[in-house]
């Protein structure tokens, strides 16, 4: 599409067609990932079309530099028209099947093909049909090509590939088919040069050149079979990553963060088994088979739902790893999978917000007229053995007499008055981790010649 007879072209712009086109079937994606591939598809279709905006302005304004005369104006409409057909693209853009979409494509490629062939309506100077294919404007169908890769759908270029050969093919043929060579045009170009057939050939202005035609769709179609493999590669690496996100979630649903960070990154168990030493805190609700038999099973599960969503959410927060639930409680691990400097004080900060959790709920039960949650803590700190157990389900186990300790400890709140007991050990690390300040450990008192089934002789206890 030559502008005026000193080559100027109409260049289309980098995104200029965000096609779209249907997904592949066979990846059959689920409504996780089919949501993922419609973000993607989302963001992809607004850069390509802001693109598409800013090419056009910036390609007017070059338009003009080239050619100050008003035939620029025809190529201004093409323009608009291809800004106007991005614009509607975006509109109907999605994942699935949509006919608008393909049509709409379709118009892409049909507006950029007349753009080329037919000549400017405006011109003043007339020149032979076959010179408008001397200026290498189908170049710029590879830039729509490109774009299409934006919609993560190798139907789709190989579907823009397919359809700009044929439209193309098909525009220069009946060009060539309908055009009236200008007459003296062929003769002068023999005479000039005489004794060079090939060099007459390729310099006669009425001469379509076949060969190269058909070599600009022979290339444009191996481009296009090359990108769509390379997109259709991409896009199953979409829909992977998409479906790993969706087992992280799910994992997060019942895992702690530091678990599903670690399960993620090795491809192996998470550890050998081996001997670390860790905090281990036990939560219960006091009172709980006595509560829940006087109450109606579905009410009991709500109740057990929100008190364990506000316990795991303390657990998480302050870097712990949910270990199990136990019925009306559960263990929750500081150290694992990774042990880490302030282990101690994490699981004796997370039992304090634990306090303050079931203090604020309090108050919202008291409000609606139901009965207050009373719950009792143990916290100890030992040597445990961890690794996983089991043969193709694995479970991450914490086994050790640490674990009973910490279980004791927490059924021991229902003797001492206080619904927080810590172990000596537990309190000694805490203070260790913190430069040996009491300050960290203010308000436990100790209670000394405590029985702890499981331990020979009376131990110290400290609670709040």
């Amino acid at each position: 599409m030559a502008v005026t007879d000193n080559s100027a072209q109409l260049p289309a712009p980098a995104g200029i067609s965000p096609a779209v086109a249907p997904e592949t079937a066979e990846m059959a994606p689920t409504k996780y990932t089919e949501a993922a591939l419609e973000r993607h598809k989302r963001e992809g279709l607004e850069l390509a079309v802001r693109a598409r905006w800013i090419t056009m302005g910036l390609v007017a304004i070059f338009l003009v530099f080239l050619n100050p005369n008003w035939e620029v104006l025809y190529y201004h409409f093409i323009l608009a028209l291809l800004c106007l057909n991005g614009w509607l693209i975006r509109r109907v853009g999605r994942v699935g099947q949509s006919r608008v979409e393909i049509a709409l494509i379709f118009a892409d490629l049909v507006i950029m093909t007349f753009g080329i062939v037919v000549p400017n309506p405006l011109a003043a100077d007339a020149m032979p049909h076959a010179m408008q294919y001397r200026f290498d404007n189908f170049q710029y169908f590879f830039l729509i090509l490109a774009a299409g890769t934006l919609a993560y759908s190798w139907r789709t270029v190989m579907a823009i590939g397919a359809w700009t050969a044929c439209i193309w093919t098909l525009g220069w043929v009946a060009d060539m088919w309908l055009s009236t060579p200008v007459p003296g045009l062929t003769e002068h170009a023999q005479q000039a040069f005489a004794g060079y057939p090939r060099l007459t050939s390729l310099l006669d202005p009425n001469n379509f050149l076949i060969r190269l035609r058909l070599q600009e769709v022979v290339v444009f179609g191996l481009v296009a079979v090359t990108l769509a493999v390379t997109v259709r590669r991409f896009n199953a690496l979409l829909t992977n990553n998409a479906s790993l996100e969706r087992e992280r979630a799910n994992l997060s649903r019942y895992f702690s963060p530091n678990v599903v960070d670690q399960l993620s990154q090795n491809d192996e168990p998470l550890k050998q088994v081996r001997s670390e030493d860790i905090a281990i805190l036990f939560v219960d609700i006091v009172g709980f088979t006595r509560f829940a038999a006087s109450r109606d099973a579905y009410e009991v599960v709500d109740m057990l739902r929100a008190f364990h969503a506000r316990m795991e959410t303390e657990v998480f927060r302050h870097h712990g790893t949910l270990d199990k639930y136990l019925g009306d409680g559960l263990m929750a691990t500081f150290g694992t999978p990774v042990a880490g400097d302030r282990d101690a004080t994490n699981a004796y900060g997370c039992a304090l917000s634990m306090l303050q959790e079931i203090d604020r709920w309090n108050v919202q039960r008291r409000r609606g007229g139901l009965p207050v949650i009373e719950v009792g803590i143990g916290l100890h700190y030992g040597p445990v053995v961890l690794g996983d157990i089991g043969a193709n389900r694995l479970e991450y186990a914490v086994i050790g007499t640490a674990v009973n300790v910490a279980s004791r400890l927490e059924a021991l709140t229902r003797q001492l008055p206080a619904p927080f007991a810590v172990s000596t050990e537990a309190r000694d690390q805490i203070m260790a981790e913190n430069g040996g300040a009491t300050s960290v450990v203010e308000g436990l008192v100790e209670y000394p010649d405590q029985a702890i089934r499981g331990i020979d002789g009376p131990v110290t206890v400290w609670a709040r």
